[in-house]
């Protein structure tokens, strides 16, 4: 698999500032716009999607002031929010996020959404290795964890195929629909994954 990162129009590679574009296969993951709002309303609020995931906003004008947070928290340093947008689309119909859980951003916690229809084509794990490979190397985040409940089980497989370390099951952590669910905790540590990644499939930066 290729994974370019590709410059932005912007004169600093400060992401902080601005997103560098990633190309992960066919698709392209970049940060989010206003006008993406609608494409994610609508790929991201089916049941399917949010079956094991917090509610995300019911609304288009929900996602226009979720879209503005997360360019205030990126501009902060304290969080990233790429969208994922396949081939042949012009807007996002899925995210992955990744805050910091410490103030150095060492140790960060990331997650995803991905409109249904796009599972199984092999998009998400594309994507997740690209934003994995930017947190690591230029975010210099050190590392990921992430949190899939016990009953997730796509999820759960698919942070498995990615590399991610089972490290524990979290009891009743998450709470979903007046029922709280157990989470199973994975990590993912830059100096283990990527001598892993480089011995195959390690992504191209440029």
């Amino acid at each position: 698999m290729h994974v370019a990162v590709r410059s932005t129009t912007s004169t600093t590679n400060d992401w902080r500032v601005s997103l560098p574009v990633l190309a992960a296969g066919s698709a392209t993951l970049r940060q989010l716009r206003a006008s993406d709002a609608p494409s994610l309303l609508a790929s991201l609020s089916t049941e399917e999607v949010t079956r094991f995931i917090s509610p995300p906003p019911t609304t288009a004008a929900g996602f226009e002031r979720f879209i503005e947070w997360t360019a205030r928290e990126q501009a902060a340093g304290r969080y990233v929010c790429y969208g994922i947008v396949p081939e042949g689309h012009d807007h996002a119909i899925g995210i992955i996020q990744v805050r910091q859980l410490d103030p150095t951003f060492a140790t960060g916690e990331w997650g995803f959404a991905l409109a249904s229809e796009h599972w199984g084509t092999g998009l998400f794990q594309a994507s997740a290795c690209a934003v994995l490979y930017f947190a690591f190397e230029q975010v210099g985040v050190h590392r990921l964890e992430a949190r899939a409940a016990v009953a997730n089980g796509r999820g759960n497989a698919a942070l498995r195929k990615l590399g991610a370390v089972t490290e524990g099951v979290l009891r009743r952590s998450f709470l979903k629909d007046g029922q709280y669910l157990d989470q199973v905790l994975w990590g993912i540590v830059a100096a283990e994954w990527i001598p892993a990644r480089s011995a195959s499939a390690l992504p191209r930066v440029h």
